[in-house]
C-alpha cells in the first residue's frame, strides 16, 4: 500500500482518516459556523451528535436513518428520563447533521418523535 492510502493509520494520532476526506465533526463545525450559529449551540449540537454516534456504536450516520434517530430519542426519554426540551434539542442537532452536513432529508415523522410535557392538572 502507498503511504498516502486513506486506509492506513495516520502517523500523527494513530487513527484512520475519514474516507470522505474530512472528518464528520470538522464538516459539522464548518457547516454550523458558515450559518453563524452561536458557539453554545455548536457545542450543544456537537455533544448530541457524539452521543448519538456512541449510542449506535460509532456507526457512520450515512448508514443510519430515521429508525436509529427514533431509537436514540426513545432511549433518552425512557432510560435517561430527559425532559421534552432536552429531547427536542437532541432532535434539532440530528436534523442539522442530516440536512445541513450530510445533505440528506429524513422522510416521515422525525420531527414528532419528541414527547410533549404532561398537561398541568388544576390544584384543589
Amino acid at each position: 500500500m502507498r503511504s498516502d492510502d486513506p486506509r492506513q493509520p495516520s502517523r500523527s494520532n494513530g487513527t484512520r482518516s475519514e474516507p470522505y476526506g474530512t472528518r464528520l465533526l470538522d464538516r459539522f463545525r464548518a457547516a454550523i459556523r458558515t450559518r453563524h450559529y452561536s458557539r453554545r449551540t455548536e457545542k450543544a449540537y456537537a455533544h448530541w451528535i457524539v452521543r448519538f454516534l456512541r449510542f449506535h456504536r460509532m456507526r457512520h450516520p450515512d448508514s443510519m436513518g430515521e429508525a436509529e434517530i427514533s431509537r436514540f430519542l426513545s432511549s433518552l426519554a425512557v432510560d435517561r428520563r430527559v425532559s421534552a426540551s432536552t429531547q427536542n434539542q437532541a432532535l434539532s442537532a440530528l436534523l442539522f447533521l442530516y440536512r445541513d452536513v450530510l445533505s440528506r432529508d429524513l422522510p416521515g415523522s422525525t420531527t414528532s418523535c419528541a414527547r410533549s410535557d404532561p398537561p398541568d392538572f388544576p390544584s384543589f
